[in-house]
């Protein structure tokens, strides 16, 4: 009698550590599996308001038959969501954890200004030229971005980062810091199109 509880309890066991297995790789899939494989649902994040890069005001502007252009005597100001924008790719980078067991995945997309004032206005033959040079441009310092990200995230724990306000605080800190390495580029913003921390 007693041998056969022991069976039916060992298979028990055996099933819900299969099951156990089972989901602890269904998870890891959808958290670290590209986005173009299928996944049966995808993470996505909500932000408060209170936590967002603060917008500033957009210069005065004048109408010209549909377009807009500066007034007489301004150049333009570029805002967050005008400029030009580079996806630094997905890092998976260790945090500091006295276990070594905690990551984050990251997608960093960087904004940059225009270093052309003229760039709206622009036709758009010298438009199309200007961007691919700066891109360009903007790609011959990926490696120093990259750095810097890597850099900056390997000095983060969990706690740091899984709040809101700890995303907030890493986004300036990376715009800081590239801002002081990248003295002739003007960031407008950066953007997580993937964060998360394991």
């Amino acid at each position: 009698m007693l041998d056969k509880i022991l069976k039916v309890l060992n298979v028990i066991t055996q099933v819900i550590l299969l099951f156990t297995a089972f989901l602890t790789l269904l998870i890891a899939y959808i958290i670290f599996a590209p986005d173009e494989m299928p996944k049966p649902f995808r993470l996505q994040y909500k932000y408060d308001a209170a936590f967002t890069t603060p917008v500033p005001e957009a210069p005065v502007e004048h109408s010209t038959g549909g377009e807009t252009t500066p007034a007489a005597g301004e150049s333009h100001e570029f805002v967050p969501g005008e400029g030009i924008m580079l996806n630094m790719s997905t890092k998976i980078i260790n945090l500091v954890d006295p276990g070594g067991r905690r990551y984050i995945r990251l997608t960093v997309v960087a904004e940059f200004a225009p270093d052309n004032p003229e760039y709206t206005s622009m036709p758009e033959e010298e438009k199309i030229a200007y961007l691919t040079a700066f891109e360009e441009k903007l790609n011959s310092r990926l490696p120093i971005m990259d750095d810097t990200v890597i850099t900056l995230l390997s000095t983060k724990t969990y706690e740091d980062l899984y709040t809101a306000e700890g995303k907030e605080k890493l986004r300036q800190e990376i715009m800081d810091i590239l801002s002081q390495k990248l003295v002739d580029l003007h960031i407008l913003s950066i953007y997580f199109t993937e964060f998360v921390v394991q």
